[in-house]
């Protein structure tokens, strides 16, 4: 498995995969604000990567192209949340998987929303696909990997072979507003990605 920080590998099948190079934050909101225009309702997107990989910025930026209301930010801890859009479009259905299991993702109900909503289930690989849309469903896959020029991962290296160390400045740093190069892996399954969005 990757040191991606997924925990799951691509389900086979894929009808395509393409690696997008995203330079930063920016790059990794303007990839979610293109291929936002491709989305529907109905549309089931996963995102796996590690820790601080741009998940929830690309969220935001989806939720933001939407036309949603609320603030879009990490549904860590309550799972799921519902933002309504604020015209005609699709609501988006934001939920972080990485603490629950396939029963814990059952008892969020998340195909009664799918018809109406793009529902984009963070940490959710082989959890909701074949629960939501069946494995001869449709949905989009997107990794995101963080990494350094020497090959090793942003989340490796935060948690590092050295010896444990207790952190008192939660500060951001410049490099930490403006994000690293990461590499974004889009893969299509079922008949609606039978060809790439962007």
């Amino acid at each position: 498995m990757a040191d991606s920080g997924d925990r799951r590998e691509p389900l086979a099948g894929a009808n395509w995969t393409s690696s997008i190079a995203v330079a930063d934050r920016e790059a990794t909101r303007q990839l979610a604000l293109d291929l936002a225009g491709e989305l529907q309702a109905g549309d089931l997107m996963v995102l796996t990567g590690g820790l601080g990989a741009g998940k929830t910025t690309f969220t935001q930026a989806l939720g933001e192209a939407l036309d949603v209301e609320g603030q879009v930010s990490s549904p860590t801890f309550v799972l799921s949340r519902i933002h309504r859009s604020r015209n005609c479009g699709p609501d988006l259905v934001h939920v972080d998987a990485y603490r629950t299991d396939a029963q814990g993702v059952e008892s969020l109900d998340l195909a009664a929303t799918l018809p109406e909503a793009v529902t984009v289930v963070e940490w959710g690989r082989s959890l909701v696909e074949e629960a939501l849309v069946g494995l001869e469903g449709s949905w989009l896959d997107m990794q995101l990997i963080d990494e350094w020029a020497d090959g090793t991962s942003a989340e490796s290296r935060r948690l590092g072979a050295a010896a444990p160390q207790i952190i008192t400045d939660f500060s951001e740093s410049e490099a930490d507003l403006v994000g690293s190069p990461r590499t974004a892996v889009l893969r299509g399954y079922g008949p609606r990605w039978a060809q790439p969005p962007v």
